[in-house]
């Protein structure tokens, strides 16, 4: 089990979806789960490199996080409810408080800018003042025999100075002046869902009619295999383009590339043919991967692994 808050998966049509951002880098960070990203981005609908929420898991994903009590399942078409005036009246007291300890924070911080900035003000006008009596007396001619009044030039009265006098901090009025405030919000800061629309287990989420894998003995095989990689602390990814059901990575995909292709075999009696164990081989080769055997015992609940690398010999 985790300290963490379990992630609620929106569960629609047999999918589950990730919508908030905070539980997909909970998920990658934590849980070593990376599904896919298949949002677009605002402003940028018409490019599909980079993309955004929702994250939409592999069932296997799916499987783990719940069977580990990492998150529910949520019924997301029938789950949401309006709040009640009790729920409502809740959320607004909460919003006030959360205002009012940002503006606190954020006066306390105008207040200890505005202090800083009348000290270095008072420095500005000194130097200022200095700067303004050397002048006058740079224009004071040298054969000027006279005995010049110093003191007026050394003092000058404030009708003699012609610079611009600086506001200190205490003259700026706060009415009239503008300072951001920053409300951060997190994306379910207004969400209820029905309590009775939460799955926390699969044979539950079953019952419900809701989520149906596994339900085949290649499903269950599936999702041994990618616990059983999963356990050993690796990334998995799908795998189709190589060949496989998994990619297999030993760290963050955005790190790493995968070291194996990993394929499922349901059992341990199951017939591989010859040819097939040649094309895996040189696929993983001209990919620079290895390639696993992974070899699901449903009754034993075990996985066996088996590396296929081209040798070239001959």
């Amino acid at each position: 089990m985790t300290s963490d808050p379990v992630v609620l998966l929106r569960v629609a049509n047999q999918r589950a979806y990730v919508w908030d951002v905070d539980d997909a880098a909970i998920l990658r960070s934590k849980h070593h789960i990376c599904g896919i990203l298949t949002g677009t981005l605002p402003h940028l609908s018409q490019q599909n490199v980079f993309l955004g929420v929702p994250l939409v898991l592999m069932p296997e994903e799916v499987v783990l996080l719940v069977e580990q009590g990492f998150a529910a399942l949520v019924d997301d078409p029938e789950a949401h409810e309006a709040p009640s005036e009790d729920q409502l009246q809740q959320w607004d007291h909460q919003r006030k408080e959360f205002i009012k300890l940002h503006l606190a924070q954020t006066e306390s911080k105008l207040s200890q800018e505005a202090s800083s900035r009348s000290l270095s003000e008072e420095a500005l006008r000194k130097r200022k003042e200095r700067e303004e009596r050397k002048a006058l007396k740079a224009q004071i001619p040298s054969t000027d025999i006279q005995t010049p009044d110093f003191q007026a030039f050394a003092d000058p009265s404030p009708a003699s100075k012609t610079s611009t006098p600086i506001a200190s901090a205490s003259e700026v009025n706060p009415l009239t002046t503008l300072y951001p405030v920053i409300l951060p919000a997190a994306s379910d800061s207004f969400e209820w869902y029905n309590a009775n629309r939460i799955y926390s287990t699969i044979s539950s989420a079953k019952s419900a009619g809701i989520w149906s894998y596994p339900s085949t003995l290649f499903e269950r095989a599936r999702c041994g295999v990618f616990k059983g990689l999963w356990d050993q602390g690796y990334f998995m990814g799908g795998g189709i383009k190589f060949g496989g059901e998994y990619l297999v990575y030993p760290g963050d995909p955005l790190r790493y590339h995968s070291h194996f292709t990993a394929t499922v075999i349901d059992s341990p009696t199951s017939a591989l043919r010859p040819m097939e164990i040649v094309a895996h081989g040189r696929l993983g080769t001209a990919t620079k991967k290895a390639h696993l055997l992974c070899g699901w015992d449903d009754e034993k609940q075990d996985v066996s692994y088996l590396s296929i690398e081209w040798s070239g010999f001959g």
